[in-house]
């Protein structure tokens, strides 16, 4: 779908309200061929829906073909043969508009993850409307106490959370939503109810009918030991290097 084609559809304002039922949080967490959300693109997003109560609602992933090199696979663990079913990210863009909208976006280093969405929806000429936002390493480095380290394996341990399949999109998006419901503090309705109010744009489904999401459940898991690697796309800031 090219972005002529998303404006066309959106029609005179290309917004559709706020308040149209869904509350809560949408936990996000990408995997990207490299560190700058400018120069490189999505390879691996999941999403976890949870209500105001922090209840998990919902869980969302899907490996995205770039459309050119996968990048760093001994981070992600992910190689080009894995993506030959995979949709591109214009034809899960109007889905995962729907999964976002209404909600406070969630990530451990939250504006990474918005600044690889934001681009991806540039791309399309579609802008993501500004919502409120938690950052799961924020609120461990004030919350707990001698985190280690501001990696999410870190805070994790901090936390006192099991392991998990690190390096994955959806299982780090698991973890982080467990942290969230660790350390966010009492009195966040108002940023729910905030984030409910917002207007977002609407996007058509692609023809002939939505792109089918291709989760990972097959595919070899990332090399273990590669942290280093891991907070370097992870913490890199808003827009990359």
């Amino acid at each position: 779908m090219s972005p002529g084609q998303v404006r066309g559809a959106l029609g005179a304002s290309g917004l559709i309200p706020g308040g149209t039922g869904a509350r809560g949080y949408a936990v996000v967490d990408v995997e990207a061929t490299g560190s700058s959300s400018r120069r490189h693109r999505v390879v691996e997003l999941a999403v976890v829906l949870l209500d105001p109560a922090l209840r998990t609602q919902g869980e969302f992933s899907t490996l995205v073909d770039p459309e050119g090199p996968v990048g760093p696979t001994h981070i992600h663990g992910i190689e080009a043969a894995d993506l030959l079913a995979a949709p591109r990210f214009g034809q899960i863009a109007p889905r995962l508009l729907g999964l976002l909208r209404g909600r406070v976006l969630a990530g451990h280093n939250v504006g990474c993850d918005r600044a690889f969405l934001a681009a991806e929806y540039g791309r399309l000429g579609v802008t993501l409307p500004a919502v409120p936002e938690v950052c799961t390493m924020r609120l461990a480095e004030r919350r707990l106490a001698r985190t280690g380290g501001l990696s999410l394996r870190a805070c994790a341990e901090a936390a006192g959370l099991p392991g998990w399949e690190s390096h994955t999109a959806l299982g780090d998006a698991r973890t982080t939503a467990r942290l969230l419901a660790r350390c966010l503090p009492e009195g966040a309705a108002g940023a729910v109810e905030e984030a409910a109010a917002i207007e977002w744009p609407v996007l058509p489904c692609p023809a002939p009918a939505p792109a089918r999401w291709v989760g990972r459940d097959a595919l070899p898991r990332a090399v273990e030991g590669n942290d280093q690697g891991r907070r370097m796309v992870s913490y890199a800031g808003n827009g990359g290097a």
